[in-house]
């Protein structure tokens, strides 16, 4: 599984990456997490306001840091 934290490092952006991180150790699972900071990049994923989340490609989440029971249900 490919997770991309979609941001340019702002405190929300940060956030995310850390529970992002936190659900993933909770469900066990082998998962690459990578932070995409390039705004070029960003854009080009169709997303507008960070933060965001994408699995596998798909942006999940953007604008807004969900909690940890959502992002859990979006990897699973």
């Amino acid at each position: 599984m490919n997770i991309q934290i979609l941001g340019t490092g702002c405190t929300k952006c940060k956030t995310l990456a850390q529970v992002t991180e936190q659900a993933v150790a909770e469900l066990g699972l082998a998962a690459q997490i990578s932070k995409v900071t390039d705004l070029r990049e960003i854009m080009a994923m169709g997303v507008m306001m960070t933060p965001a989340l994408a699995v596998n490609g798909i942006v999940k989440v953007s604008g807004r840091v969900p909690g940890i029971a959502e992002i859990k249900s979006m990897l699973q």
